[in-house]
C-alpha cells in the first residue's frame, strides 16, 4: 500500500458531519467526506462523480495545532431574487493544523498526488470560504509503509507562533516546551470495535440527494515528532588559526 500526507492549515477550517436546520458545526478535525471531497475537487470530478474508489481508501489525522472553537452569526440573500435566507449559526476552527492521510493502492494514490500539486478546482478546508494558507503537498506519497505509521513520524506542523507560545508558557510556568502527544484519528478495520462513529463517509457529493454513511474511528496518541530545523545540516564555522592579518593595507 502507498500513503499520500496533506497539510491543513488556515486562519479557518471547518469540518461538518452533521447540520440541523440552521445549526452547522464542526468537528474538531478533519473529516473523511471533507478530504476526500477536496481530492475529488483537485482531480476535477463532477459533483455526481463515483466515489467508490475514493471510499475506499483508509483515512487518518493526526491534531498538530487543535487551533480555538469560533461561531459565527451568518446573514445570506438569494444570488437571483435578493431574498433573505434564514439566519445560522456556523462554527469554525481558527488557527488550526493538521496531518491529514489516505492509504490506497500505487497508482490511486500517485494520481492524487498530482492532482494536489495542480489541482483543477481551487481546495478548501471544508468550506469555500476557507483556503489554505500553507502548501497541502507534504512530499512525494511513501511506499510500503502504514497509513498509521506514516502519520506517527510525520514532522510536526505547528504554526511558528504556536510553537513560541508554548515555549514561553513552558519558560514561565515550568511545563514542557511543547506537546507531549499528538491526538490520532484513524479509520477503524472492521474486525475491530471504533472508538466512535461519525456520518462522514461520503457515498454522493450530487447536491440533489448528498449521502453519508457512518463510519468507525479509532481514537489514540503518538509521540509528538520533532519540528524540522532547517539549520541542522549546517555545520559551525571553524575558527581562524595563526594570527590575525589586515583586511586592508597601512597607509602612511
Amino acid at each position: 500500500m502507498t500513503v499520500l500526507l496533506l497539510r491543513l492549515a488556515g486562519p479557518l477550517q471547518s469540518w461538518g458531519s452533521a447540520a440541523r436546520f440552521a445549526r452547522r458545526g464542526t468537528e474538531n478535525a478533519p473529516t473523511k467526506s471533507g478530504v476526500l471531497g477536496l481530492l475529488a475537487a483537485a482531480e476535477g470530478r463532477p459533483r455526481n462523480a463515483d466515489l467508490s474508489d475514493l471510499t475506499a481508501l483508509r483515512f487518518g489525522v493526526r491534531i498538530d495545532q487543535p487551533g480555538s472553537r469560533m461561531r459565527d452569526f451568518h446573514t445570506a440573500h438569494h444570488a437571483d431574487s435578493g431574498k433573505s435566507m434564514p439566519l445560522s449559526d456556523r462554527f469554525y476552527l481558527a488557527d488550526a493544523v493538521f496531518v491529514a492521510g489516505v492509504e490506497g493502492h500505487r497508482e490511486l494514490i500517485r494520481r492524487l498526488y498530482e492532482a494536489v500539486r495542480a489541482p483543477r478546482f481551487l481546495p478548501y478546508l471544508g468550506r469555500r470560504s476557507c483556503p489554505p494558507s500553507r502548501p497541502l503537498d507534504m512530499g512525494a506519497p511513501q511506499e510500503g509503509v502504514s497509513l498509521e505509521k506514516a502519520l506517527r513520524r510525520a514532522e510536526w506542523q505547528a504554526s511558528d507562533w504556536y510553537v513560541e507560545q508554548l515555549g514561553r508558557t513552558a519558560r514561565y510556568g515550568g511545563g514542557p516546551a511543547g506537546p507531549e502527544s499528538l491526538d490520532l484519528l484513524l479509520d477503524c478495520p472492521p474486525d475491530q470495535t471504533p472508538h466512535l462513529s461519525l456520518r462522514d463517509k461520503p457515498v454522493s457529493f450530487d447536491p440533489r440527494h448528498r449521502q453519508y454513511a457512518l463510519r468507525g474511528v479509532l481514537t489514540e496518541q503518538t509521540t509528538a515528532p520533532p519540528r524540522h530545523d532547517p539549520t541542522s545540516a549546517l555545520r559551525p564555522v571553524d575558527p581562524p588559526t595563526g594570527s590575525a592579518t589586515e583586511s586592508f593595507p597601512r597607509t602612511s
